[in-house]
């Protein structure tokens, strides 16, 4: 009962969070719908810390994307062979993995010792700070430790099936069996922080100025007192 819960249950009540969550958020409370910057009160760690933690999670998104949803044999009639997946994997995406651990390392120390952004930050913002640190840091210990100490491991045979299977409403709890703790762990934290989504300041990631480039100039004059 306890696999069923955490490896069916849970996340399709994350996702149906996630999806319900947004759209009620949306429709009913669009002025929160805001990154809340506090680039007024301090701006070299943020500045540092969201540079990296920016530059770094995109990659690593786009690998996760690859990696749980591409099947293995697809990538291999494309050319992709196993080692030199497990090469853009391991050390590429460690190396982008660290640099958003880095940054969402900074970002989470400023929110918690720079006591003005701190008594702007609601429960939600630290929740959410620490949690994306959370992840990101397990995720790295389980690319550079756990796929180290657990060669057999291969979690494009376990995951990766298992993820494809819930979304295509065939989930096997089974699969996550022999899974080790630190990629359960990045997993089920990941899929509370999609269920946290809509009530949190990360709703600003679907507000990109796609038309900053294009928009016309704001004109200043000066007003004349004559």
């Amino acid at each position: 009962m306890l696999d069923q819960f955490l490896w069916v249950i849970f996340p399709y009540l994350a996702i149906a969070t996630f999806v319900i969550g947004h759209i009620f958020r949306y429709r009913y409370d669009q002025f929160s719908w805001t990154a809340k910057s506090s680039e007024f009160i301090e701006q070299k760690q943020l500045k540092w810390g969201s540079l990296l933690f920016h530059l770094g999670v995109i990659p690593v998104f786009f690998g996760h994307v690859v990696g749980l949803l591409v099947p293995a044999a697809w990538l291999s009639a494309i050319g992709v062979d196993d080692h030199l997946y497990h090469l853009g994997a391991v050390y590429v995406g460690s190396i982008f993995g660290i640099m958003t651990l880095v940054g969402m390392f900074l970002l989470t120390y400023r929110r918690l010792s720079k006591p003005s952004v701190l008594k702007l930050s609601s429960a939600s913002d630290i929740t959410v700070n620490l949690l994306l640190l959370f992840i990101v840091f397990i995720g790295c210990y389980a690319t550079l430790v756990t796929n180290t100490t657990t060669p057999d491991f291969d979690y494009r045979a376990t995951i990766s099936v298992w993820i494809r299977g819930l979304l295509m409403l065939r989930p096997e709890a089974a699969l996550m069996e022999t899974v080790p703790l630190t990629f359960k762990l990045h997993v089920l934290a990941g899929f509370a922080i999609f269920m946290m989504w809509p009530f949190t300041r990360l709703v600003h990631v679907w507000s990109v100025p796609l038309n900053y480039g294009t928009r016309s100039y704001i004109l200043y004059r000066k007003h004349s007192t004559r």
